[in-house]
């Protein structure tokens, strides 16, 4: 029996808060800065009443020229070549833990579907337990 496979993406754009949990996410076509606009816009706008500090590395999308930064949202980047210091490093690997483990899935729609499950699935107090480390929070 042949087979055809056929590479298809979506990308997982979030903002956590090691502090008390909260969390933020979409699912976008691409990984590129409108995407990250639009992202930035609706992060904003769910917490207009805060001011945000994003952490984001060194991707093309979180420092291009054209990126619109709310004015309730700080960012700042990572050392190059330091994932280790983004918490939602820790977060997307948990992600891929409960949710997807060597499957075939019948369709993309299918594989958003789970993600979206999985995402769901993650408490305010899974993501301070992935995310709260001591040299964040004592910032805070």
């Amino acid at each position: 029996m042949s087979c055809h496979h056929i590479r298809e993406y979506r990308y997982t754009f979030g903002a956590v808060s090691p502090s008390d949990g909260e969390s933020f996410f979409m699912v976008m076509p691409i990984c590129d800065t409108e995407c990250m606009n639009v992202f930035l816009l609706e992060l904003s706008k769910e917490y207009e009443d805060d001011i945000l500090m994003l952490y984001a590395d060194n991707a093309t999308w979180h420092r291009a020229k054209a990126l619109e930064i709310p004015d309730n949202v700080k960012t700042f980047s990572s050392p190059p070549y330091t994932p280790e210091m983004n918490p939602i490093e820790n977060v997307w690997k948990e992600l891929h833990k409960r949710g997807f483990r060597n499957e075939v899935f019948v369709s993309l729609e299918k594989v958003v579907d789970r993600l979206c499950e999985t995402i769901l699935s993650l408490t305010p107090r899974d993501i301070k337990s992935i995310t709260g480390r001591e040299w964040i929070l004592s910032m805070f």
